[in-house]
């Protein structure tokens, strides 16, 4: 079974730690990530999320929000699920949808990524 607490590495050096997962499939913790705007150092962003809740077995969906603090006028959700390879590995597979502020209606074509 996937388990979606610990310390989580992106293709892009990003990192995500899960440290807190409550019986109900809430969690939370922070997403350090090394992708900016600005091309600026990383920065540690509070995350807070739903995991879809199994029985024994089965590969968890689960999705999460990032606010990124500090550094960006936008906000990431995640969406995605969680599986184990025949070697044991946990991989999550994730789509994210970016909003950032806009200062228009006009402009609301160019605010989400």
């Amino acid at each position: 079974q996937c388990q979606l607490n610990g310390l989580w590495r992106n293709d892009q050096d990003s990192l995500m730690e899960i440290s807190v997962l409550r019986d109900n499939g809430d969690f939370q913790g922070q997403y350090l990530t090394r992708v900016t705007l600005s091309g600026g150092c990383a920065h540690i962003s509070p995350l807070r999320g739903a995991q879809q809740q199994l029985g024994e077995e089965g590969w968890p969906t689960f999705a999460f929000t990032v606010r990124w603090d500090k550094f960006s006028n936008a906000t990431t959700t995640f969406v995605g699920q969680c599986f184990v390879d025949a070697g044991g590995k946990e991989t999550l597979s994730t789509m994210w949808l970016l909003r950032e502020a806009v200062g228009s209606l006009e402009e609301d074509w160019k605010a989400t990524r």
